[in-house]
């Protein structure tokens, strides 16, 4: 059985939601960690709600969070991160669908966003989907290319991908040969690389960030 997904969710300012942004968290963490670009972004994007729903496992290595997959070490790092993404997939697929059942927004509509592991399964969940995303933004990820990768040219949302230069968790080359994948299948992709930065989000990398989001939303 698929679990259900929850977290802590942001309603939009306006009190009328047009957009929908889906912020994953990364391993260990849980949705009110990220839930706090919600309340950032919220004043610039008063028509956006925001939702991060918490993975559905408990954290091997720290109980009070979560995990999309184990980081299993006994394994190659591509093998496992792959075989994770594949096992958690269904679960974001279908919170999506309850998302857009409940609010009536589309995916055209909806902004697909994750931090380290979250931003894997951001890449992979919204990269395999037969509705085209508004976008997919991508904070010290990696693609792991689901099995229908590329998706059809209809279909295909604009990637924005986000980096630290120095990040020692998830290395850096992974985004750009995401780049470099994605532009190969045709993919709108646009890489930032954050200058002196290490597994984290700076200022210049929430601004590449919500530049994307003002391009996706039209309202730059």
């Amino acid at each position: 059985m698929i679990p259900r997904l929850s977290g802590p969710l942001l309603p939009p300012a306006s009190g009328t939601a047009k957009h929908a942004v889906v912020l994953l968290h990364g391993y260990g963490s849980d949705g009110n960690d990220l839930i706090g670009l919600g309340q950032m972004w919220s004043p610039h994007f008063p028509d956006v709600l925001f939702v991060s729903p918490n993975a559905p496992e408990a954290c091997a290595v720290n109980p009070g969070g979560y995990q999309w997959f184990a980081l299993d070490l006994d394994r190659v790092a591509d093998d496992r991160r792959l075989a994770g993404a594949l096992a958690a997939r269904p679960a974001i697929a279908q919170f999506l669908d309850d998302l857009w059942t409940q609010t009536r927004l589309t995916p055209e509509q909806t902004v697909l966003a994750g931090f380290s592991q979250g931003a894997m399964m951001a890449l992979h969940t919204g990269l395999s989907l037969d509705r085209k995303l508004a976008g997919i933004l991508s904070f010290s990820g990696a693609l792991l290319r689901p099995e229908n990768f590329p998706q059809p040219q209809a279909i295909r949302p604009p990637v924005a991908l986000i980096h630290g230069e120095f990040d020692p968790v998830v290395e850096p080359n992974l985004s750009r040969e995401a780049e470099a994948a994605l532009q190969a299948a045709g993919y709108d992709v646009r890489l930032h690389v954050s200058r002196g930065i290490g597994h984290s989000i700076s200022t210049d990398g929430l601004e590449a960030a919500s530049a994307f989001l003002r391009r996706t939303f039209g309202t730059v």
